[in-house]
């Protein structure tokens, strides 16, 4: 296959997007936090709109063969941060349980132990499972923002993704083992 051009404006865009989906966090975390017991329209479409660019600008960024240094390093963090504060929003609004702060935890030991396996030969690649268990939990956080307090689906969605990300997890740790050892 050959490497798309695309004029340099339009190579912008994914990483725009992700700078984008950065700026909404604060905006989102506000509208939440002021809203009634965590339910909020506005705030689940502000979230909804930010996750849909998650799989958008790397989309773009690998269609047209534009993958950044800084994409690859914002890309991830914006999609982590985006869930993790919406998960402590809704925690704190009673919408999750205080399991749910393992997401975060998660996160933040990610976020150290990464750029330690990655300087000793570690190649992140997002797998399916990762990517799946990011969807169910994006949109098990939206739809549990805009449904009645106690009802139970959405946190199934929420759950499955959760469950989903351990075992993830559980890959992206063999996968390091065994590259790192190496």
């Amino acid at each position: 296959m050959t490497a798309r051009t695309v004029s340099p404006p339009l190579a912008l865009i994914p990483n725009a997007l992700t700078i984008g989906r950065l700026i909404v966090i604060p905006i989102f975390a506000a509208i939440i936090l002021t809203a009634d017991g965590g339910s909020s329209w506005p705030a689940a479409i502000i979230f909804g709109a930010a996750a849909i660019t998650d799989q958008i600008d790397g989309f773009l960024a690998r269609r047209w063969h534009v993958e950044s240094a800084f994409g690859k390093i914002a890309d991830p963090l914006a999609d982590r941060l985006l869930i993790d504060v919406a998960v402590l929003c809704l925690w704190h609004a009673g919408r999750l349980p205080w399991l749910a702060l393992a997401i975060p935890v998660r996160d933040v030991v990610l976020a150290f132990a990464t750029p330690f396996a990655i300087a000793r030969g570690y190649r992140f690649e997002v797998n399916f499972l990762g990517k799946a268990a990011t969807w169910l939990l994006y949109s098990g956080i939206a739809f549990t923002m805009v449904t009645r307090h106690g009802t139970a689906w959405p946190r199934w969605l929420f759950w499955t993704g959760f469950a989903i990300a351990a075992i993830s997890l559980a890959l992206y740790a063999r996968k390091a083992r065994i590259e790192v050892a190496t």
